[in-house]
């Protein structure tokens, strides 16, 4: 478990980063109904621009403090709650879209990591 969740720190930092400052542009697989990028996306599940911008900053914010919390510990629980609750409200946008599976798993996926590590602080 020690060697578990630092490992599952980078990878949910680099994977929101990723998805955020790399691949917000981008046409992918995973995007919801026939967005070719975050900000159709957006617009595909009914939600304006502007909460694009705010989920976008948070995600960038709960990255940057997944990795300040190999330092600063006391931030690595509310950054996975955080997490935890966006991708909720992703999995709910997928379905409200009536997305397939595959569009929804790296949300689903997220989502399981997110909630480890806010379980692996809580219990552990």
């Amino acid at each position: 478990m020690i060697l578990i969740v630092p490992f599952i720190q980078i990878i949910v930092a680099t994977g929101l980063c990723n998805v955020w400052l790399l691949r917000s542009q981008k046409s992918t697989q995973f995007r919801g109904g026939s967005a070719k990028n975050m900000k159709e996306e957006f617009l595909v599940y009914g939600l304006p621009v502007w909460f694009m911008y705010l989920v976008g900053f948070l995600k960038i914010g709960i990255a940057v403090s997944l990795l300040i919390g190999f330092w600063i510990p006391a931030l690595l629980l509310p950054a996975a709650s955080m997490l935890v609750v966006l991708m909720l409200g992703a999995i709910v946008m997928h379905i409200k879209v009536h997305d397939s599976f595959i569009k929804m798993f790296p949300a689903v996926t997220m989502f399981a990591l997110a909630s480890f590590l806010a379980w692996s602080f809580v219990f552990v």
